[in-house]
């Protein structure tokens, strides 16, 4: 299945790259934590680790550790706003539930 974005996922992760002026792209991937078990982790990637899966969207490369990619096969990353507030949003087929904040998801 893999990693999917939207559009305007997309154009946001550009942005920060272009703003950071270096990066390969983007590491999407989970850790332990939060309420409901599992927590999203974003950050930028500029060396390639030798367990991960890169793939790429709209021009963005998204990459994922053999670890996390267990539990983001089929996610979609989206950007929004809603009022004051914006930020990413995960897609996740795979999440059975997730926290009022949507912080963190359990499978």
């Amino acid at each position: 299945m893999g990693i999917t974005m939207t559009d305007q996922a997309a154009e946001r992760v550009k942005a920060f790259l272009d703003n950071r002026g270096k990066g390969l792209g983007l590491r999407l991937g989970v850790k332990t934590s939060g309420c409901s078990g599992m927590a999203y982790v974003l950050e930028f990637v500029d060396e390639l680790n030798e367990d991960d899966e890169v793939f790429e969207d709209h021009g963005v490369k998204v990459i994922v550790d053999a670890k996390s990619m267990v539990y983001l096969d089929g996610t979609e990353l989206d950007y929004g706003k809603e009022g004051l507030n914006e930020g990413f949003k995960f897609n996740n087929p795979n999440a059975k539930a997730a926290c009022g904040c949507g912080e963190s998801f359990s499978v």
